[in-house]
């Protein structure tokens, strides 16, 4: 005798089969907080969530980049901000000669002054990268993902010359002329003055190209902000594709565990029937 599930028996463990499968995908949303985890469960939300997140990690990545450069720039102007700090030093030092006996002390207080300019400049470099000292220093500034849209800063050359024992400044852009700022001379007043106003010059042109450099240092830091901007909108278009509303998906599962609690109860009310042939022993 064969003994096979009623009508009734089958219907209802396919409805069990189903809030059992239910139950699982709602289990995996509260577990992971996404109604789409894979491109099974929405191809279409999944691919564009997606995307938006490799994007926001590209921007992410560029981020990174313009906080280096921005740290960069600011080592160079405070370079610049104390390089003006001991040429002002020099000159007060050049104006005391004019009325001082002692010239030669000066003259050497003024020299070590000149040496200190050059070896703060080698110093004031981020990360490998100095923005007031070298020939071909300047650095580029990627901000979108795919680095076509950038920004250029230029750098200058700020150096001390054993050799001539000089100071040597050549500005950024095409057509920068040199300043140089010699070893102290002060056996007259007019060798005097010509020191000053060598480090007048100097001074002037720094000042120029701290002007230049804040004005890269606003302009990074304004790209900065919009792309943090960019890349909350982006993980935000991305969550809202996939994340669950977890007060929802809580209330499918109490609806789900009730539909199962009946399920299995009418399934046993269904094999009642079947069972009902055991009395007829």
């Amino acid at each position: 005798m064969t003994i096979a599930l009623t009508s009734g028996m089958r219907q209802n463990l396919t409805a069990l089969q189903q809030v059992d499968s239910l139950m699982e995908t709602t289990q995996n949303r509260l577990s992971t907080g996404k109604k789409v985890n894979s491109a099974l469960d929405d191809p279409v939300n999944f691919f564009k969530a997606e995307d938006h997140y490799n994007r926001a990690s590209d921007l992410e990545a560029k981020k990174d980049g313009m906080s280096e450069a921005i740290q960069t720039i600011e080592a160079a102007n405070t370079g610049i901000e104390e390089i003006e700090n001991l040429l002002d030093q020099m000159k007060s030092l050049a104006s005391a000669a004019k009325t001082s006996d002692n010239d030669t002390d000066l003259e050497e207080q003024y020299n070590k002054l000149l040496v200190q300019v050059g070896e703060m400049a080698e110093d004031s470099s981020y990360g490998g990268q100095n923005l007031i000292q070298g020939t071909s220093n300047g650095i580029s500034v990627e901000f979108n993902e795919d680095g076509t849209n950038t920004l250029s800063v230029s750098g200058f050359n700020i150096a001390y010359d054993s050799g001539s024992k000089a100071i040597t400044m050549t500005g950024s852009g095409a057509g920068a002329s040199a300043i140089t700022i010699s070893e102290a001379n002060f056996d007259s007043n007019a060798s005097i003055e010509s020191a000053i106003g060598e480090i007048d010059s100097v001074i002037g042109q720094l000042r120029t190209e701290a002007q230049k450099l804040s004005s890269s240092l606003s302009t990074i830091s304004i790209r900065s902000d919009f792309t943090s901007s960019m890349i909350n909108t982006l993980e935000t278009g991305g969550d809202n594709l996939t994340l669950a509303d977890m007060n929802e998906e809580g209330a499918n599962m109490l609806m789900l565990q009730t539909r199962q609690n009946l399920g299995t109860t009418s399934l046993s009310l269904a094999s009642q029937a079947a069972q009902s042939v055991l009395q007829l022993f």
